[in-house]
């Protein structure tokens, strides 16, 4: 589920050769590699919360056990808001991306059919129980990493352009052009990896499970793009990544001109078929953490009481899948009626916002941990205090940034939209802290327990 979320070919697609061109070009790979430390660093905290907290809230769980129960309450409202915006804007791209693929093989449809047809489709596999999304995922995923494998070992064994010899880690590539575009465009195809723990209730094994799905899944994806976005410059040549990219069109060309011309034949076909698939993976596992932070609210009071409850059958969070269902839907039509682009407006003006909201409540859960076990004792000085102070003061720098620049970062900059939309993550905290007030005031009791370990 994480690594769908992650979406491998969709970053090799559609971020990387942005962050070529956008952030520090030949750099990309070691800002991988510097990232994938950041989110180690993250991560060391983040698991030994989890194995005192064992809560479907994940972030909303961990600060409301650290931070207190205001902050949990903002916490649950911000992934809430987060995650949707990362699903809707997730929803303009699939369609988007395959009215064009499937144009090319003869079947053309505008890009909101393509859109609500994969809506309804991860709707129904929300619907019922997780094992059955994550057995289609699997296949999904699987087919992602083959597709961009035999891509990376065509240019390794054919030398690349200009030979294989690319330093990776040379400094002043690495601060050449914009190292924060780049961070946040690499920032992105990490996201989702938060959310093993929001399994944590339905995991056979969470003790054991929980910290090695995390782990594994930072490595995986980090070790994947430093060697793949290597191969991607070996492929042009360092020297011409930039007028390559800026030759194309549409710079998410970039992969598929290299399957073209290392490969060639159905493969560039077949990654584009895929790259819809992708994108569909993603709105699953997206769609799968909605409907639990919605179910967690729901159960400690913070939602109407339906949304906590379970399929009689399935035993799914099926209200709040059904709702955020309902919610896609709703996107896709104000955005279809109003003729706006599913990439360049739906995707890239909504989805920035998800980036936002992710990054806020790593930085509440990194804090969150420090207070926990102060109090509470137990854990290294390393995992419980040093580590997280480090990849809070990261996170916190980087959504001050995003917040600070979104009208740049999404073009919006000068309309009411690069104010509106930042300030739907700190207005979602708002709600939520006031939701929370409100349990307090009713229910001392449920307020006390609010992300307390339910596994």
């Amino acid at each position: 589920m994480v690594i769908s979320a992650a979406a491998p070919l969709t970053g090799v697609a559609g971020a990387v050769p942005i962050a070529f061109l956008l952030g520090n070009g030949i750099g990309v790979p070691a800002t991988f590699a510097f990232m994938t430390l950041v989110m180690l660093i993250f991560s060391a905290g983040y698991v030994a919360m989890s194995r005192h907290v064992r809560n479907a809230g994940a972030f909303y769980a961990y600060a409301a056990r650290g931070l207190g129960g205001l902050w949990g309450g903002a916490a649950a409202f911000i992934a809430l808001a987060a995650y949707n915006a990362l699903q809707f804007g997730l929803i303009g791209l699939l369609g988007g991306v395959a009215s064009g693929v499937f144009a090319g093989l003869g079947v053309d449809m505008p890009w909101w059919v393509w859109s609500l047809i994969a809506v309804l489709l991860v709707g129904v596999l929300g619907y019922r129980q997780v094992d059955l999304s994550a057995k289609v995922l699997v296949a999904l995923v699987a087919l992602e990493y083959l597709i961009v494998f035999v891509v990376d070992f065509a240019i390794l064994g054919k030398g690349g352009a200009g030979g294989l010899s690319v330093n990776l880690f040379d400094p002043s590539a690495l601060f050449s052009g914009s190292l924060t575009a780049a961070v946040l465009f690499c920032l992105g195809s990490f996201m989702g990896f938060e959310a093993t723990t929001i399994y944590a209730e339905e995991a056979r094994d969470p003790d054991r499970t929980i910290p090695r799905a995390t782990f594994l899944s930072v490595l995986l994806i980090g070790t994947f793009f430093v060697f793949t976005t290597w191969l991607m410059i070996a492929g042009v040549g360092a020297a011409n990544l930039i007028p390559s990219l800026k030759a194309l069109s549409d710079p998410t060309d970039f992969f598929f001109e290299l399957a073209r011309r290392y490969v060639g034949g159905p493969v560039p076909t077949i990654a584009g078929v895929l790259l819809v698939s992708s994108l569909f993976a993603a709105l699953s596992a997206f769609h799968n953490y909605i409907a639990r932070y919605s179910y967690v609210a729901g159960r400690e009071g913070l939602l109407p009481a339906a949304c906590g409850r379970t399929h009689g059958v399935f035993q799914s969070p099926h209200v709040g899948s059904v709702v955020q269902t309902i919610g896609a839907v709703g996107a896709v039509a104000v955005f279809a009626g109003l003729r706006l682009d599913p990439v360049l407006n739906m995707f890239t003006w909504i989805s920035q916002v998800g980036v936002l909201g992710v990054l806020g409540m790593m930085t509440l859960t990194s804090a969150a941990v420090v207070l926990f076990f102060r109090r509470h004792g137990g854990g290294s000085p390393l995992t419980t205090f040093i580590l997280p102070i480090v990849s809070g003061a990261i996170m916190g720098g980087l959504f001050i940034y995003v917040f600070l620049h979104f009208g740049d970062l999404t073009g919006t900059k000068g309309g009411a939209l690069g104010v509106i939309l930042p300030a739907l993550i700190p207005a979602a905290g708002i709600v939520g802290s006031l939701a929370a007030a409100r349990l307090r005031a009713s229910s001392p009791s449920a307020f006390a327990c609010m992300g307390a370990s339910r596994a």
